[in-house]
């Protein structure tokens, strides 16, 4: 959907254009216009209808005065109090070029329409008088010929009948006191039709101190003349009095200013019609009256406010809820070109501020904005709160002086220009930058947020009204609140709570952590703080133990499977200088100053050169954090309740990032490996130790079945092995030089050459023995050999396979050949004597059955009539076993798993064995054991059911 764009449709004032708008608003002055030195779209009556909108409040003091003077009711007095800026000085204007009937009404738009309304014909030209408490002095008289004017009523029966209406009051001028009420009706009376303005009477009064005469009168005298003269125009019906009031103390100025309205206020309050001001809506067609001469294209306009309409009900999930109601079309119609929301934060916001005039600074801060826009070429389909330039510093300069000291940083830094944050997020990530979306954003939250002081219980722009002040039909949402995400991590002073968001001229806490950040060391802060979270990240899982940032001293040198994780100043890199892999080829090698043994029980695992700059940064940022996080609980650091949540919240997110950063950063999985090469010798042919690379995913859920994953697809390691993978290891380095080789010397050799496969742990290989002796492909075994003799034969069979120094792997070809001798001795046994065969060359079972084809012989029975030779009687059978053994308590836990292998595992091979083992523990010391030791172990006792645990006295 392309829009058209608003510089397109609606043209801006010459003024506005040139950039020459503020002078000319400055020129709406009463006195000027008064006094004829006005410029023309203020001094000419139908140029200021032409760019005035007639507001509701307007049309009913208009038609309120028309009525006046024309003789047919209407209020006598009418005080227009209003905030700064709310519009009273054109009000003035407006009924001065109403009354003074310069030109006809019909060429001053709106006003046929008042008089019809009002039933009047023709309004009868009025005399005017303008008192501006600004411009008289209390103390400088004014000569007109060969009269002096000293007070404000000598001023308003001069302007009213001239020398004539002086001689009414000159004795009360001369003397400073007020003329009586009857004077005065007078006076209004003879110069009827007429219309009294009087501006800034509060900045006159003022100037009279209490008990002190000047020129002017005094304090007292000047507030019995407004009395008098209120009470005056009740009796005149075609007179009429407009005066504008401050409406706060504080506009009023110093204690003697807030003691004259107060007094104004209460004599103006007798017979006053207040004025109703100036309405959000009704101020919509005030600017575009003028601030742009024209609508050029009426149908598009309608289709550009259409297309937003249908946009935010679309999005409705996302944008505050009155962009539902069908009004919010004609919101939009009657603000374009201009984003209402842009008045609505300029109405309900900056009109807050004390200095900010509610009409002209709107009308001139716009002016400004409108003015940069057209000149930069703005594009944009309505001027939002998103558009404001404040890249530019004119219209920077206007913002901020409104605003307390302070504010220059926080938009050059945090929200536009070349050197902001946000251009520099937008050039990093064109997805942002095709639509100025960080710039956009920020401008819209500082535009909504900069009047909020820290003393609201509410601060800041919701979430929707963000949303609501910079997309554009055909842009996705998502694009800003990702925006918003990553200026949440990157602004100074940018603040977040309770879905809110605001600028605020003090830094945020991310100004704080960012400097905490620099506190931390990579040896004493930032690598134990990885190693702590590596460490969480990693279950030992398929090995026996993860060293992690551990040096090759610690690394046990011994049988079991073990994962290595190196530290982060030994990343990997498939590129340029692999400190990974020397840190370890240095582990591999050594064990602290011994050469390492079982080099092929090592894997290890490394972190990502490119990341680990990253990961350092994220671990900094978690302790900065960390550090506020626990200074506010300890009173350390001042925080309100919404920073204590934003430092908890940033705790949080930073580690769930250090979390994401720690995985996607130790991603690579290091082998060592040797491969095999033609030659003689059990170690000749082989390569140097390679060093072959895996990459880790580090999205999958868990990381130690990540890491088993990839060993497993890699054959890193085996954890299922087939006989005929270990026939071939046999064949390729053991039986070269024989027919068998020990078994736990083989398991052994595995465990220590890298060109060797990698096993598990011995289950693996003691469960390949198992399986591969039930056929006669493979090998078989025997527990020993003497004198040419193979003890426990077994091959063909299934068997329960003891792995120990006895344990011999026979070749498959010297089995079958032992296995045919066998049988031929066996044959020729039974010929010659038909007892059994026994000693140390039967063939046997590990059950101690005969081999296959040898028959065994009964006792009591033999050959050749021969009587059978006695046998001797069965010795009893040994039906228990009882064993005892004291264990070394740094030790302890190595010796029992050794005792379960070597000794417990015999009787639980065996069907119909049952075994107990009971455990007996004596701990004592001299100096007694604390509480801490003795509820621990109490607890665990109980934990791991002891039948009985307690400690006891010497007495």
């Amino acid at each position: 959907m392309t829009l058209k764009p608003w510089r397109e449709i609606a043209v801006p004032h010459e003024d506005v254009l040139k950039g020459s708008f503020a002078q000319a608003e400055f020129a709406a002055d009463i006195s000027r216009v008064h006094a004829g030195t006005a410029t023309p779209e203020y001094q000419n009556p139908a140029l200021f209808f032409q760019r005035t909108f007639i507001t509701e409040g307007m049309r009913l003091l208009l038609d309120s005065v028309v009525k006046r003077l024309s003789g047919r009711g209407g209020d006598p007095v009418i005080q227009l109090q209003t905030a700064f800026g709310g519009g009273k000085t054109h009000t003035m204007l407006a009924v001065y070029h109403l009354a003074s009937a310069q030109v006809p009404a019909s060429d001053m738009p709106g006003v046929s329409r008042i008089l019809d309304e009002a039933g009047v014909t023709e309004l009868p030209q009025a005399r005017i008088a303008v008192l501006d408490g600004i411009k008289s002095s209390p103390n400088q008289p004014v000569t007109h010929g060969a009269v002096t004017v000293r007070t404000l009523w000598g001023d308003l029966a001069w302007q009213l009948g001239g020398a004539d209406g002086y001689a009414l009051v000159a004795d009360a001028d001369a003397s400073g006191t007020s003329p009586g009420k009857a004077v005065l009706e007078t006076l209004l009376a003879r110069h009827a039709p007429c219309v009294i303005l009087i501006d800034e009477l509060v900045a006159y009064v003022r100037q009279f101190e209490e008990g002190k005469a000047l020129t002017g009168g005094t304090f007292d005298s000047n507030l019995s003349f407004i009395q008098a003269l209120t009470e005056a125009l009740k009796a005149v019906p075609t007179a009429v009095l407009l005066a504008s009031l401050p409406e706060s103390d504080k506009e009023a100025g110093t204690q003697h200013g807030v003691k004259a309205l107060a007094s104004l206020s209460h004599y103006f309050g007798r017979i006053q019609a207040l004025w109703k001001p100036v309405a959000t809506e009704e101020a919509f067609e005030i600017v575009r009256r003028r601030l742009f001469s024209e609508i050029s294209d009426r149908l598009a306009a309608e289709s550009v406010c259409r297309a937003f309409a249908d946009y935010y009900i679309a999005n409705k999930d996302d944008l505050p809820r009155e962009t539902q109601e069908g009004r919010y079309y004609e919101r939009l119609l009657h603000a374009y070109p201009i984003h209402p929301e842009v008045f609505d934060r300029l109405y309900e916001d900056w009109s807050s501020l004390d200095n900010f005039q509610r009409t002209r600074g709107v009308l001139k801060l716009m002016a400004k904005v409108i003015h940069r826009l057209w000149k930069d070429d703005n594009k944009d389909p309505l001027i939002m709160p998103g558009s404001l330039p404040v890249y530019d510093a004119d219209t920077r300069n206007d913002i901020i002086y409104y605003l307390p000291q302070g504010w220059d940083p926080v938009l050059e830094r945090d929200v536009d220009g070349e050197r902001a944050e946000t251009t520099g997020i937008e050039n990093q990530d064109t997805r942002l930058g095709a639509v100025q979306a960080c710039r956009r954003t920020a401008r819209a939250i500082f535009l909504g947020s900069a009047p909020s002081t820290a003393n609201q219980v509410v601060r800041g722009l919701e979430l929707e009204r963000v949303v609501l002040g910079v997309a554009i039909p055909g842009q996705q949402l998502g694009v800003y609140k990702d925006a918003l995400r990553r200026l949440g991590d990157r602004l100074h002073y940018l603040n977040s709570g309770s879905n809110r968001f605001w600028f605020d001229t003090r830094p945020n806490l991310r100004r704080e952590m960012e400097d905490r950040k620099r506190r931390f060391q990579d040896k004493e802060d930032v690598f134990p703080a990885i190693q702590d979270r590596v460490r969480k990240s990693l279950a030992t899982g398929m090995f026996t133990g993860i060293h992690v940032f551990t040096g090759s001293g610690d690394v046990p040198d011994d049988w079991a499977l073990r994962l290595v994780v190196l530290a982060p100043d030994a990343g990997f890199s498939r590129s340029g200088t692999n400190l990974a892999v020397d840190r370890a080829s240095e582990i591999l090698k050594n064990r602290g100053d011994s050469p390492r043994q079982k080099q092929n029980r090592l894997i290890f695992m490394a972190a990502d050169y490119d990341n680990v700059a990253r990961l350092r940064d994220q671990v900094r940022s978690m302790l900065a954090w960390q550090s506020i996080v626990t200074d506010g609980k300890d009173g350390r650091l001042n925080l309100d309740g919404i920073q204590t949540k934003q430092a908890q919240k940033g705790l949080d997110d930073a580690n769930d990032a250090l979390r994401r950063m720690a995985r996607e950063t130790y991603k690579w999985l290091l082998a060592p490996v040797q491969e095999a090469r033609s030659g003689k010798g059990g170690n000749g042919g082989v390569s140097e130790v390679q060093w072959e690379h895996f990459p880790l995913n580090p999205s999958a859920a868990n990381a130690s079945q990540e890491i088993e994953r990839v060993m497993k697809e890699n054959e890193l390691l085996i954890t299922e092995w087939a006989p005929i993978h270990m026939a071939t290891m046999l064949r390729q380095w053991f039986w070269k030089d024989g027919h068998e080789f020990n078994a736990l010397e083989a398991w052994q050799k595995t465990c220590q050459y890298l060109y060797l496969p990698r096993l598990k742990d011995d289950q693996v290989f003691q469960r390949t023995v198992s399986a591969g002796v039930e056929g006669q492909d493979f090998f078989a075994v025997a527990q020993g050999k003497s004198d040419g003799c193979y003890l426990g034969f077994v091959y063909g069979k299934r068997s329960t396979i003891i792995m120990d120094a006895s344990l011999l792997l026979i070749a498959p070809a010297a089995a079958q050949a032992y296995a045919e001798k066998l049988r031929a001795e066996e044959e020729a046994a039974r010929k010659t004597d038909p007892a059994p065969a026994s000693g140390p060359g039967s063939l046997t079972t590990g059950t101690g059955t005969p081999a296959p084809g040898v028959e065994e012989r009964k006792p009591g029975t033999g050959t050749g009539g021969t009587p059978p030779v006695p046998t001797p009687p069965a010795a009893a059978p040994k039906r228990r076993f009882y064993g005892s053994i004291d264990l070394d308590p740094t030790l302890a836990k190595k010796q029992f798993a050794d005792i379960v292998d070597e000794v417990v595992q015999q009787f639980t091979a065996k069907h119909g064995v049952k075994v107990r083992i009971s455990i007996e523990l004596e701990a004592e010391t001299p100096l007694g054991f604390d509480d801490g030791v003795q509820r621990a172990v109490n607890e665990n006792c109980r934990v791991l059911r002891f039948s009985s645990a307690e400690f006891e006295s010497d007495q």
